[in-house]
């Protein structure tokens, strides 16, 4: 019969794919992680993972005990819940993934008040311009910008942003007034790398009548960057601005994107009361934050 600590190192190695990487997570060296695993498969009397040189992969039985174990780890969660802490209180670790832009102007402030209100929690966030791959437990919950559409998840929409073009003072200053989308032609364009834009709602080029990008990042914050160095123009989100002196809205009557965060957790997830818990007071405070935001960005 399996123990639950031999579950847990299983549960590691299925979602790293490799003895190293399950290590790092678990604080155990590879050798103590690969004899685990041999104890788990001896007391299974089945073989878990098959060795190849892209990593670990799981076999049929590898894949039949992957939900049991997931279910094990929630139990065991949800008993940690129900046991400790103050009344009340949200305890324990949360790493939220979510895609730059998010972590990087609204997520601090909304992850501030929540350990304001709750110290017994610590809030890891992981910025990457990327979906992220829950069943792997890369995060324990993720934002997106879409709601995928496969896999075990459960789904909630968070909240809707806007975006708008803008530019610098600095930039504006040395360029002529614009008025309309004709007087966009000439102007530099700030924008995604077109091969790396991850989901189709960051596609904001044809907002502008733009046929290429003359700058161009992966990430929300380094285009955010160029746009303060008067290097051109960009579609930006709203929530952002106020975060960049001297930057302004232009054309925002004909040139006005509204998009939404959604917020994605593991279908197992559902029974953890602490999960969903925080999973609200998440999205409470991120739609306390961007109408901060956004009602800044809007005055004069």
């Amino acid at each position: 019969m399996a123990d639950w600590d031999d579950l847990r190192v299983f549960l590691a190695v299925a979602r790293a794919e490799s003895l190293s990487g399950a290590g790092r997570g678990l604080k155990l060296d590879a050798a103590t992680v690969g004899r685990r695993i041999a104890r788990l498969e001896e007391a299974l009397a089945s073989k878990l993972f098959d060795k190849s040189p892209q990593g670990y992969a799981l076999t049929d039985a590898g894949t039949r005990l992957l939900p049991h174990a997931e279910r094990a780890e929630t139990a065991l969660a949800g008993a940690a819940e129900e046991l400790g802490g103050a009344a009340g209180q949200l305890t324990g670790q949360l790493r939220i993934g979510a895609p730059d832009g998010c972590a990087n102007y609204l997520l601090p402030q909304v992850c501030a008040d929540l350990c304001d209100a709750h110290p017994g929690l610590e809030i890891q966030i992981v910025a990457l311009p990327r979906v992220f791959n829950l069943s792997k437990r890369e995060a324990d919950m993720a934002i997106a910008v879409s709601p995928p559409n496969a896999g075990r998840l459960t789904v909630q929409k968070l909240t809707d942003y806007q975006l708008h073009l803008a530019g610098s003072d600095a930039y504006l200053d040395r360029h002529p007034e614009i008025r309309s989308r004709a007087d966009l032609r000439g102007h530099r364009m700030i924008g995604y790398i077109p091969d790396m834009i991850f989901d189709k709602e960051l596609d904001y080029l044809s907002e502008t009548g733009a046929e290429t990008v003359g700058l161009a990042s992966n990430s929300v914050s380094v285009q955010m960057q160029m746009v303060r160095a008067g290097a051109g123009l960009a579609i930006v989100h709203d929530f952002a601005i106020p975060f960049v002196p001297g930057l302004r809205r232009l054309l925002t009557r004909d040139i006005a994107l509204a998009r939404a965060f959604w917020l994605i957790r593991h279908a197992d997830d559902r029974r953890s009361e602490r999960l969903t818990r925080l999973a609200e007071a998440l999205g409470q405070g991120l739609r306390r934050e961007v109408a901060r935001l956004e009602a800044l960005a809007a005055q004069p």
